[in-house]
């Protein structure tokens, strides 16, 4: 009998305390390989800290995060950052290097660590030359709809083409899970839909394993399967977005509206 593959990501009780406060308190969580995940809430619900501890860059009060069945709070550091490989981050504000231009900032991971690892775990990074460097860093930039934009700087680019250059350097160690920070944020309509549509062709040709972190109703209902509202710690709902729409509870039908009044905003948020 064939044993079952463990999942991507699993959070497992998670806890975060900060000065007292839980920011987040026995979250439980698993996204299956190659699917792509939301997690939305009201600003300062603790989203992005459930991204850094998926990431190892904080380490839970309690609980875990598993990543590909380990437990990374339980690994040395040299092993924390060969896992963080396997790993591609697109940060809300794209944090390009204002001083690199597209390529350099492409090329980054690449020169740092390596050439593409097979992010799968399977192969180790090898360094690559100046030719293959180059065409690694063109296909990124392809992929991503920047073809021709090596030599521009960040300050030349509008916020929806820095985001694009962000999830080109993202995905240069070929990472098998990828993490979005509010990648739509201060876009406009159109340039937002752009980068959702961007986001399911990724998934779809590269089979990658994300999770989504956003306010923005509209671009998590046309790029995940499932959905988690967070709110004081806790998924108040997960699930496909048309059956979050069907919900019956409160909060949940209060964010998904955007409504000013009920139970979500009944006490601030820190």
């Amino acid at each position: 009998m064939t044993g079952t593959s463990p999942s991507p990501i699993e959070l497992r009780q998670l806890r975060y305390v900060v000065n007292g406060a839980a920011i987040l308190d026995g979250v439980d969580l698993t996204v299956a390989a190659g699917e792509t995940m939301g997690v939305m809430g009201r600003s300062g619900t603790g989203k992005t800290t459930l991204l850094r501890l998926i990431m190892g860059l904080v380490s839970p009060t309690g609980g875990c995060v598993l990543v590909d069945g380990v437990d990374i709070a339980a690994l040395s550091e040299g092993e924390l950052d060969r896992v963080r490989l396997r790993m591609g981050m697109v940060f809300q504000g794209a944090a390009l290097f204002d001083s690199l231009t597209v390529r350099e900032n492409v090329a980054f991971a690449l020169v740092e660590h390596g050439g593409a690892a097979d992010g799968r775990g399977l192969a180790p990074p090898r360094r690559l030359g100046r030719e293959e460097l180059a065409a690694r860093v063109s296909e990124l930039l392809h992929m991503v709809d920047m073809a021709g934009t090596e030599e521009m700087m960040p300050a030349q680019l509008s916020g929806g083409m820095r985001k694009r250059v962000g999830l080109a350097r993202a995905l240069a160690l070929e990472p098998a899970i990828v993490l979005y920070d509010e990648p739509t944020a201060g876009l406009d309509p159109i340039s937002a839909a752009a980068i959702d549509d961007l986001v399911v062709r990724l998934r779809d040709r590269l089979g990658v394993t994300s999770v989504v972190v956003s306010h923005d109703v509209h671009s998590l209902r046309r790029v995940c399967g499932r959905v988690a509202l967070l709110h004081q710690g806790h998924f108040l709902a997960v699930g496909s977005m048309a059956e979050l729409e069907r919900s019956s509870g409160e909060a949940v039908r209060q964010f998904l509206s955007g409504s000013p009044e009920g139970p979500l905003t009944e006490s601030p948020v820190g």
